[in-house]
This record gives C-alpha cells, sequence and structure tokens, in this order.
C-alpha cells in the first residue's frame, strides 16, 4: 500500500492545522489523498463545503424515455460537496479569494471599462471619498505625520485638566499597528455608546439620504434645476463598508458621473470633477437621520467631517498617501476590505441568542459594551418584534451589506459567476453538452430533473478540511508571487 504523508499548513486563526497538537501530520493511502484533493479542488478549496444528496435525470420528451445523468451515490461518502460561497477570509479563505477577486473585477471595470462597460468610461469624473463616523468621545488612535508616528494625545495640563469623571484622558505613547489599546475610550464613562452603536445602525439610511442629497447639491454648483440635472446626468457608485478600530463603521466610496441612460456616454463637460467633490462634501454634511434612543429620546446621527472626495486620475498611488490615486490602486483597496468584517479577537461571528451569550463573551471592554448596548437597544428579545438590533448585536448593530453599488456602476456578481460558470463548462465540454443519448443538449427536447437534498456542511472525512486550508494556502501563496512577479 502506498502512503502520503501530508504537512498541514497554518490555519487562519493561527492556530497549527492538523489532527492534534501533538500529530501536525496525517498519513493517507494515495488513493484516500487523491479522492480528498479531488473533491476539496472540486470546490475550490473551500474549506467548510456544503454537503447536498441527490441526483439527476432527464426525460426525453418525445419518448417518455427516463435516464440517469448523476448520482450522489457514486461520491466519496454518497454526498456532492459544493463551495459555501462565504465571503469572509477569516471564515473560509478559497472562498474569500473568489469574492474578492470578483469584487476587484466589478471596481475595475466601472473604472477602466471591461466586463462589458466601455472603455471610454475612463474618462469621466470619478471620485475616491471616504465617510468616517463622527466622535463620540476620546479614543486611543495612531496619528502619522507621513512616516513617523506622532504621540496618541498629547496634553502639557493633562495634570490639571481630567475628564467629569477625573480621569485623564490624555496619552503620549506612540500606539504601533498592533497595539490593542487603540480604538478604545480613554474614558469609558464619557464614551457615548448608545450613539456609536446606533449610527452602525442607521449607516445604510445616511448612506440612502447622502445618495438622494448628492444629485440636488450638484444641480445647485452647476447651475441647474434638479428636473435639468436628471435629464442630462447620472450619479453611479460603488461603496464597501469598514469597520475602525473603535467598532464603529465606514465607508469607501467610487463614486461617477455618467450621462442619463444605460449606455455609459459621458456627462456634459459643465460637470466636472472639481463639482462633483464640492457636492459630495456638502451632501455629506447635509444629510442627518433622527433614531430613537433607549429612553425615547431623538438622537441625531450625521457624518464626520472628515469626508475626504479625491479625484481618481490615472497615474501612480494610493489611497491615504497624498499623491494621485491609481485605478488599480483604489480597486485593489475596495476588493480588501469586501471580504472584511469586525476582525477583533472573542466577538463572535454568529448572532447571539440570550443575554448569557454576552456574558460569555471574552473580547475587549470595549466591544462588550457596543454589543450589550445594542442588544438592549433591540429590547433584548431575539424575535421579528424588535429583534434587528438583537440580531445585529454582534456586528456591533451594523446589518447592512459590506459592498454595494448602483445598478449601471458596472457589472454584477451574478454576470461574473454565470461568466464564470460557462467557462467551466466549456472546459469540462469542449464539444457541448450531450444528453445521455448522446445528442446535444437542448431543453426544448429533453427534460432534466434535479433532485437535492441538504446533507450538513463540513467535510466528510476529517483532515479533509485540513487538506483544503494546506491547499488554499499553498495556491494563494503562488498566486500573489505570480502578481508581485508581474
Amino acid at each position: 500500500m502506498t502512503a502520503a504523508t501530508v504537512t498541514l499548513a497554518p490555519r487562519p486563526d493561527g492556530l497549527e492545522a492538523g489532527a492534534s497538537a501533538d500529530d501536525p501530520a496525517i498519513t493517507l493511502t494515495w488513493n484516500e489523498l487523491t479522492r480528498e484533493l479531488g473533491q476539496a479542488e472540486r470546490t475550490g478549496l473551500c474549506a467548510c463545503p456544503v454537503r447536498l444528496r441527490g441526483r439527476i435525470d432527464a426525460i426525453d420528451l418525445a419518448t417518455g424515455e427516463l435516464a440517469p445523468v448523476y448520482d450522489t451515490a457514486a461520491e466519496p461518502g454518497g454526498v456532492l460537496l459544493t463551495a459555501c460561497g462565504n465571503r469572509r477570509e477569516a471564515v473560509c479563505p478559497a472562498c474569500s479569494q473568489v469574492y474578492k477577486r470578483d469584487a476587484r473585477q466589478l471596481v475595475r471595470a466601472g473604472l477602466t471599462g471591461g466586463k462589458g462597460v466601455p472603455d471610454t468610461i475612463a474618462a469621466h469624473p470619478c471620485v475616491f471619498a471616504t465617510f468616517t463616523a463622527p466622535s463620540f468621545g476620546p479614543v486611543h488612535a495612531r496619528r502619522m505625520r507621513g512616516k513617523t508616528v506622532l504621540p496618541c494625545r498629547p496634553r502639557r495640563d493633562h495634570r490639571e485638566r481630567r475628564c467629569p469623571h477625573g480621569r485623564d484622558i490624555s496619552c503620549p505613547r506612540r500606539h504601533p499597528d498592533d497595539d490593542p489599546r487603540l480604538g478604545r475610550p480613554l474614558c469609558p464613562d464619557c464614551y457615548d455608546y448608545q450613539a456609536a452603536v446606533l449610527f452602525n445602525a442607521h449607516a445604510a439610511n445616511l448612506w440612502r439620504r447622502f445618495v438622494t442629497y448628492l444629485p440636488r447639491h450638484l444641480a445647485r454648483r452647476a447651475g441647474l434645476t434638479q428636473k435639468q440635472l436628471r435629464a442630462v446626468a447620472a450619479v453611479r457608485f460603488v461603496k464597501v463598508a469598514e469597520y475602525q478600530a473603535r467598532g464603529v463603521i465606514h465607508y469607501h466610496a467610487i463614486i461617477r458621473l455618467d450621462a442619463t441612460g444605460d449606455t455609459y456616454q459621458p456627462p456634459p463637460p459643465r460637470l466636472g470633477t472639481a463639482e462633483l467633490c464640492d457636492a459630495i462634501t456638502a451632501a455629506a454634511a447635509a444629510v442627518t437621520v433622527d433614531a430613537d434612543g433607549s429612553d425615547g429620546t431623538a438622537v441625531l446621527l450625521r457624518f464626520g467631517d472628515q469626508v475626504d472626495p479625491r479625484p481618481i486620475w490615472r497615474a501612480d498611488g494610493l489611497p491615504g498617501t497624498g499623491a494621485r490615486l491609481d485605478v488599480g490602486a483604489v480597486g485593489n483597496y475596495l476588493a480588501k476590505y469586501a471580504t472584511k468584517a469586525l476582525d477583533a479577537p472573542g466577538v463572535p461571528d454568529r448572532p447571539l441568542r440570550t443575554r448569557a451569550d454576552i456574558d460569555a463573551l471574552a473580547c475587549s471592554r470595549h466591544y462588550r459594551q457596543m454589543i450589550t448596548v445594542a442588544w438592549d437597544l433591540g429590547g433584548g428579545r431575539h424575535f421579528p418584534a424588535r429583534s434587528r438590533l438583537c440580531k445585529w448585536a454582534h456586528m456591533l448593530g451594523y446589518g447592512g451589506h459590506f459592498l454595494t453599488k448602483s445598478r449601471r456602476y458596472s457589472v454584477t456578481f451574478g454576470h461574473l459567476r454565470r461568466a464564470r460558470l460557462e467557462h467551466r463548462k466549456r472546459q469540462r465540454h469542449p464539444t457541448g453538452e450531450t444528453d445521455p443519448w448522446g445528442r446535444p443538449l437542448d431543453e426544448n427536447v429533453v427534460l432534466v430533473l434535479r433532485t437535492w437534498t441538504y446533507d450538513g456542511t463540513g467535510h466528510t472525512f476529517a483532515p479533509a478540511a485540513e487538506l483544503a486550508l494546506a491547499s488554499a494556502a499553498r495556491a494563494r501563496e503562488h498566486h500573489d508571487q505570480a502578481d508581485a512577479a508581474d
């Protein structure tokens, strides 16, 4: 019997992958290894695939003859493994990479063309903007001047000036990137946790109002009425949401101007990048949302003052460097955050069910307090009556999508997935698909019946998940090396 020993790669959470801490290697027969790797490759090296049981049959509509096409009984374990499709890198590195590459293509198509979008789109006025939340109280931060790290919150009179609770709210330290204190309030009693959670919960409403206000301010700066503007120009956008260290959402967005219609024509010359930047700043400052606090009082929510609209030019640079923004860098920047979520130790990745779940969390005091406030604002009950904030308490109140776009910014994820599916079909059937009778597959001639039953998640063979993680890690390493060589 031929055997193969596989040394497993580290898991995404930093733990060593393997059957046990004392045995980081797994010995398999060659047949078992090739079978498990074959299943893993068919799912794209998914770490937690979905198991399906079922079959596919074909019926000749002319004769009524039934012929089998596929049955999961022939698969190892009697199940078909399909990719989970999870976008979170911490949950499934392989599926998140697919999602990230699709997001990059989606963003780049709206900047430079391609995927059905004309190349002339590159000449349209286009802006990269960041929308932050206002301050809810002083927190530890990493301040930079160029490449120099500045003191967090230095004060010469820190011995005399204290917060109302008697705490020193100064910090002379120069925080490194991995400092766990980043984002934590200097005085938890001064920090407005309720407003922070409500901002997360209503961030999507703020964005919707911003999209409504933006054409109004743009028309005012162009000397047009709103009706005249709608007749000649339209706003297109794509945005991603990112958690700051303090646990509050902020948005990165690409906002572009097109002519009205579906043909991706340029807007009138009087509507340029400068007018778009001014309108973005004015609209972000004008939008507000009223939310109900715990005691029934209204809480006014708005974006912070640090709205930073920057024109996207066709030159080198990275967001946040002070240089001109390159379309490739912007696309990679947004795609990176499409697969990120709240990445903090001890914060759960699934909805909480009871208050006891919160008490059992091992996260920092700051995040635990935000989760508690979200749960209490939701009524402390996980059912439809008032459960929205309870449902998203583990996300600190934010329940929106992490990547959204206007309909005609560029292609859709569905379009990219269908194109990938068609490509794989052409690879498997170079001469075209055929039915069980050897004829070209025609749904007008043959009725295809698919019967599937959900069987659970995860690999049928225990070490297969570790093999998938190891293979996916090596595939990402080769992909990154190829990108660096290009």
